[in-house]
């Protein structure tokens, strides 16, 4: 356990390292802000001065040297535009990305367990290919599509759910639905395939040779093994979500890390942009990791590579 610990360490430095280091190249790729911080009619010599006083006037290596310099210290600068700590403006933002992320996979890894379960109790074929049929067609339409077509229906012509906002509990059924739904398929598959595995394994025929009831060999034997390859993927899930939400935060303005991130970019705020990729990259690593530990504390044969 504790070599497993070191190696990941040491493989999350370098993951964020390379974060930081790509955030950084590709930030100053896109051009300097000055002109975007400025008003229109601002001279060329204003626009200078403005990028100037921001550092670009520097070499790129000064300029990585002294931001690597600024993280190892926590700082990472100040937001070009709102003029606040870029690391806090992330922070307050943090929040509600998480309570749509982690909604979001609760909901999809509850459904597809709902279903797998229905399916292997029932052994209907029609109800497996229905639910992989309807998984797949969600899937085929992209998340910022069906978001919009949920706001038209439920928000626009039922008008029964709230469409734009955090302003309570049921603004996040839409944005919850639409990441949710997208999840769905994946878990089922992976989950229905590891019951079928689970089902022909000579424990389970010797609970029926006993007589025990099908649905508790299903909830308390079954499902527990058939848990674990799916606990891996929906860790990785997981990290995807805490990251991937910029889409559907910004069609169901949800005031999450996405939409800090989108207006970020558009202003070349690189300090928000850079802050907000090392804490998304952050988060992954940390999630994966204590998903890895879950999964060996459950099975202890499992190899912790």
């Amino acid at each position: 356990m504790i070599g497993f610990l070191v190696r990941r360490l040491g493989a999350s430095l370098a993951t964020l390292f390379a974060v930081v280091t790509i955030a950084f190249a590709l930030g100053r790729a896109t051009g300097e802000p000055g002109a975007l911080l400025l008003p229109d009619n601002a001279s060329a010599e204003d626009v200078a001065a403005m990028n100037a006083s921001l550092g670009f006037d520097r070499p790129l290596i000064v300029q990585y040297a002294s931001y690597l310099a600024g993280l190892l210290t926590g700082d990472f600068g100040d937001s070009y535009r709102l003029r606040e700590p870029a690391i806090g403006l992330v922070l307050e933002r943090v929040p509600a990305t998480f309570e749509l992320a982690l909604w979001s996979f609760a909901a999809g890894l509850a459904l597809a367990v709902i279903v797998a379960l229905a399916i292997q109790l029932t052994g209907s074929r029609v109800l497996r290919a229905v639910a992989g049929w309807a998984g797949a067609l969600r899937q085929s339409v992209p998340d910022f599509f069906f978001g919009l077509l949920l706001v038209l229906v439920f928000a626009v012509t039922l008008a029964v759910l709230p469409s734009l906002g955090r302003t309570s509990p049921a603004s996040l059924v839409l944005p919850v639905v639409t990441l949710a739904t997208g999840q769905f398929v994946m878990y089922l598959r992976l989950l229905d395939a590891a019951l079928s595995e689970q089902a022909s394994q000579d424990y389970v025929r010797t609970a029926f040779a006993q007589g025990q009831r099908r649905s508790a060999i299903l909830l308390t034997q079954m499902l527990p093994n058939a848990l674990l390859p799916v606990l891996g993927m929906a860790g990785l899930n997981l990290g995807g979500l805490l990251g991937g939400t910029v889409v559907v935060e910004v069609v169901f303005a949800w005031p999450g890390l996405g939409q800090l991130l989108t207006d970020a970019v558009s202003q070349r705020d690189f300090p928000i942009v850079q802050a907000g990729l090392l804490f998304v990259a952050l988060m992954f690593v940390v999630v994966n990791t204590l998903v890895d530990l879950v999964v060996h504390r459950i099975d202890p044969r499992t190899a912790l590579a």
